[in-house]
C-alpha cells in the first residue's frame, strides 16, 4: 500500500528590479489556510531588502517618468490582461486565507482588473485635469504641469488584499513614478503573484518592486529612508501613522494615508478619480513670451 503524498508548499520570493531575489536574511513568514493548514512560506523582506527595491525603483525612475504617456497607459493595460489572465488563481489564493469565500473572492479581482484599466486610461488625460494656463499680465505665457514626484513607496492594508494594493499602485505608477510595495502582512500571497504580473506584462524592471513581511518592522525604515519621495498607504493604525509622519518631516517626503473600510474600495467614485493622482506629481510652472 503506497504512503499518502504529502503536499509541498511553495515558497514564493521577493520581486525586485524585475526579477525574484531570496530575502537577504533568508527569512521566511508561514501562511496558513483558513482550516489552519500551511500552505505556502513567503519571503520575510529586511531594512536590506528595502533598500535593494529603492535602489532598483530610482534606477528606473527616470526612463519611466520619461516614456510616452500611450506607453505607460498600454502597459498598465497589459498589467490589467494578465492579472485577468490569473484570475482564477488570484481568486482561488485569496479565497483559501481571507474571509468571505470564493464569491468576494471573485469579485475583488474583478474589481483590481478595473482599476489598472482606469489608471491606464488616466495616463494621458491626468495632465488636462491638473496642469493649467495661468493668466498673467504681460505679454507672457504662464504654464503650469504636473511631473512625477520619484519613487513612491505604498503599504497595503490587510482589507481587501489584492485590491487595494493595486489601488494604491496605480494612481502613482500611471503618471510616472515608480513603486516600492509592501503588500498585506496577513494575506500576502495576492502580493506575491501579482509580481508574476508585473513580470509578464512588460513593465520594465525596477518600476514595480513588491515586498512581503512584516510592517512593524519595515515602516520606520520607509519612514526614513531618504531615497524614498512619497508614500501612499491605508489603514494604518495611529502609532504607524505617526511614524511615517515623523520620517516626513526629518526628510521632506509626501505622505498620504487613507482611512477606507472593505467595501469602500469598491466605490468607482472614490477610487477611480484623478485627485488619487495629485498628491504624487510636482507642479512645475514655465514663462514664454508670446509669440516665441
Amino acid at each position: 500500500m503506497m504512503a499518502e503524498r504529502l503536499a509541498v508548499p511553495k515558497t514564493f520570493k521577493l520581486y525586485i528590479g524585475g526579477k525574484f531575489p531570496r530575502t537577504k536574511s533568508g527569512r521566511t513568514i508561514r501562511v496558513a489556510h483558513r482550516d489552519e493548514r500551511i500552505i505556502a512560506h513567503v519571503g520575510r523582506a529586511s531594512r536590506d531588502d528595502l533598500a535593494a527595491a529603492v535602489a532598483a525603483a530610482r534606477g528606473a525612475q527616470g526612463a519611466w517618468a520619461n516614456a510616452t504617456a500611450y506607453l505607460r497607459g498600454q502597459i498598465m493595460y497589459r498589467m490589467a490582461e494578465m492579472l485577468d489572465g490569473k484570475h482564477e488563481e488570484f481568486t482561488s489564493l485569496l479565497a483559501s486565507t481571507v474571509p468571505g469565500g470564493i464569491r468576494r473572492a471573485r469579485k475583488e479581482v474583478g474589481a483590481a482588473v478595473d482599476r489598472l484599466v482606469c489608471f491606464a486610461g488616466w495616463t494621458d488625460k491626468f495632465s488636462h485635469v491638473l496642469a493649467g494656463c495661468n493668466p498673467v499680465a504681460g505679454p507672457y505665457d504662464n504654464v503650469t504641469v504636473p511631473e512625477a514626484v520619484g519613487v513612491t513607496a505604498v503599504i497595503a492594508p490587510d482589507e481587501e488584499p489584492l485590491l487595494a494594493l493595486v489601488s494604491l499602485i496605480a494612481p502613482p505608477l500611471c503618471v510616472g513614478n515608480t513603486i516600492v510595495a509592501l503588500g498585506s502582512g496577513a494575506h500576502p500571497l495576492a502580493t506575491c503573484v501579482f509580481g508574476e504580473v508585473c513580470a509578464t506584462s512588460d513593465v520594465p524592471p525596477g518600476v514595480v518592486n513588491l515586498l512581503t513581511g512584516m510592517r512593524s518592522e519595515l515602516i520606520p525604515h520607509i519612514a526614513h529612508h531618504r531615497d524614498i519621495d512619497a508614500i501612499h498607504a491605508a489603514n494604518l493604525p495611529k502609532s504607524q501613522r505617526q511614524v511615517l509622519r515623523a520620517g516626513a518631516a526629518e526628510n521632506i517626503k509626501r505622505v498620504t494615508v487613507h482611512k477606507l473600510a472593505a467595501d469602500a474600495w469598491y466605490d468607482d467614485n472614490a477610487c477611480h478619480n484623478p485627485w488619487l493622482i495629485e498628491p504624487f506629481v510636482e507642479m512645475k510652472t514655465t514663462w514664454r513670451p508670446v509669440g516665441a
